[in-house]
């Protein structure tokens, strides 16, 4: 899950942002109420965190803007303003969730992971809406967490669940180092490890070994790509 923050306190912006990551999701964070509404409208995210005071532009005028411009990402508001009053203006304001301060992080996050299953449960009903995703016969189940190949279940952990979602998503297409430390792993700079080389290694094990054909190929020079079996002098 990518998640974007509009949190102008840094600290709270840090602590939420860490914690997100640590389990095993992605965050980007914007300071004011101008920027989030910038970003939030640029980026692809399942859900926002918002902060009801915000400088430039206030977290319930947000909502507001993004939900007239047609954008329905999950919002969860946070605010020191905890009374029914208070949460019953959120939510009309377009927010699917509030959260008063002080909050656990553990309730948030599992706020968050609820809206984020609500939004995926609603794009699969009639049609998987993107819900699942497919390449070839390897099969990704959104809602369910559930990696299938062949009908054979593939456990994955969160970091190579999330790494497959992305290539998933752009298969057939090359996807370089720099796409997967941005929209991976939160990077916005090459910290000049192995850390993908690792990663993809290991996933290619998972989904490829003992299936016979090869989905997740290396282009030498440029990265890799996920697609159905196909000759090419690049691939590998």
């Amino acid at each position: 899950m990518r998640v974007l923050i509009i949190e102008d306190d840094d600290a709270t912006a840090a602590y939420i942002r860490k914690g997100l990551r640590e389990a095993g999701h992605a965050a980007d964070t914007a300071a004011d109420g101008e920027q989030g509404l910038a970003r939030a409208a640029g980026g692809n995210y399942q859900a926002l965190v918002v902060d009801r005071m915000l400088p430039r532009l206030d977290g319930l005028a947000l909502i507001a803007k993004l939900r007239e411009r047609g954008d329905n990402t999950p919002a969860l508001i946070l605010s020191a303003l905890g009374e029914v009053g208070d949460r019953v203006e959120g939510l009309r304001a377009g927010g699917d969730d509030y959260l008063a301060k002080p909050f656990a992080f553990a309730e948030l996050l599992a706020r968050l992971d609820a809206l984020a299953r609500r939004a995926r449960d609603g794009a699969q009903m009639g049609t998987d809406g993107g819900a699942i995703l497919r390449v070839g016969d390897l099969e990704m189940d959104l809602p369910r967490r559930e990696v299938r190949r062949g009908g054979a279940r593939i456990a994955l952990q969160p970091r190579e669940f999330r790494l497959l979602e992305y290539m998933m998503r752009h298969s057939n297409q090359v996807v370089t180092r720099t796409m997967l430390l941005e929209n991976v792993w939160d990077y916005r700079f090459d910290p000049q490890t192995n850390v993908i080389d690792v990663h993809i290694s290991r996933l290619r094990r998972k989904i490829d070994r003992g299936f016979g054909a090869q989905l997740l190929n290396t282009v030498r020079g440029a990265g890799y790509i996920l697609r159905e079996p196909e000759s090419g002098p690049d691939a590998r």
